[in-house]
């Protein structure tokens, strides 16, 4: 009878061990949505931003990157995205002053561990334009856990500069070594971020090398353009990919870039957003 009694344990033991070990499952979002520049009179922010946050909430995001974002604006999405709370900061004070590299997410399904953001330059823990860059920019990470499985997962969201050729080799540079410095327990990571590059630069290679293309491991076939940017223009052939997820340790179930649109067939932001289904 002990004997019984005991094998029962051992199987009630395995199977909450086999429970926990389930994969879990996420959609991934990575989208510059086009900083609110109030002389825009045709592609303007109010007549965009109730399509941005449609589009994010019909495809059950879980984890949204976004770029360029001002405080407004994701002040604006955090009203309307009522099942997410987000994590960052302006990159022009610390605080609430410029772009965001803001991380939404889930708070049904995530909380948050840890979160900080650094600046992409050659003193990272403060305000600071890095290199020949033009601006400053910043990289905002968050550790996150799943609620119910208890998974961890690092996520960092990034926008490189534009212009300094130089700062786009050393910020590349700069995350990599900053995830294997915060990642001391090897967890699953994603690099999310509008790099402004194209895959074939030394910047792009270098992340492909340490980490992984998630476009090229997807297991079902990558759909949507070639390309993520589309300067709102409708007729555009899109071939300027800049838009990127890296990462590690992560299956990727699916990944495309959407180009939803507007009613009136108008672009929702100057680039495509980014989607990817993955597994961990």
């Amino acid at each position: 009878m002990k004997s019984f009694y005991t094998a029962i344990l051992i199987g009630l033991g395995l199977l909450a061990t086999t429970e926990t070990s389930w994969s879990q499952t996420a959609n991934v979002v990575s989208f510059n949505i086009k900083y609110d520049n109030t002389a825009d009179t045709i592609n303007n922010w109010n007549d965009r931003k109730p399509h941005v946050a449609k589009l994010i909430q019909h495809y059950d995001s879980d984890i949204v990157g976004i770029q360029e974002g001002l405080h407004r604006q994701v002040d604006y999405l955090n009203k309307a995205l009522t099942d997410h709370a987000y994590v960052g900061v302006g990159r022009d004070d610390g605080k609430e002053k410029g772009e965001y590299s803001a991380i939404f997410y889930n708070t049904k399904k995530f909380k948050v561990l840890k979160t900080n953001t650094f600046w992409l330059s050659e003193t990272p823990e403060k305000v600071s334009v890095g290199w020949d860059a033009s601006l400053e920019r910043i990289c905002t990470y968050a550790l996150f856990e799943n609620r119910a499985s208890k998974k961890k997962i690092w996520v960092f969201n990034t926008h490189f500069d534009h212009k300094g050729k130089q700062a786009r080799v050393n910020s590349a540079q700069l995350i990599y070594k900053r995830i294997r410095e915060i990642n001391t327990s090897n967890l699953p990571v994603i690099l999310m971020g509008d790099l402004n590059l194209a895959p074939e630069t030394a910047p792009i290679q270098y992340l492909k090398k340490n980490l992984t293309d998630a476009k090229e491991i997807t297991i079902k076939p990558f759909y949507g353009p070639v390309g993520t940017f589309n300067g709102f223009n409708q007729e555009r052939i899109m071939k300027n990919r800049i838009d990127y997820f890296f990462v590690k340790d992560i299956e990727v179930l699916s990944y495309s870039h959407v180009d939803d649109r507007m009613p009136n067939n108008k672009h929702i932001s100057d680039h495509l957003p980014v989607l990817m289904t993955i597994s961990y």
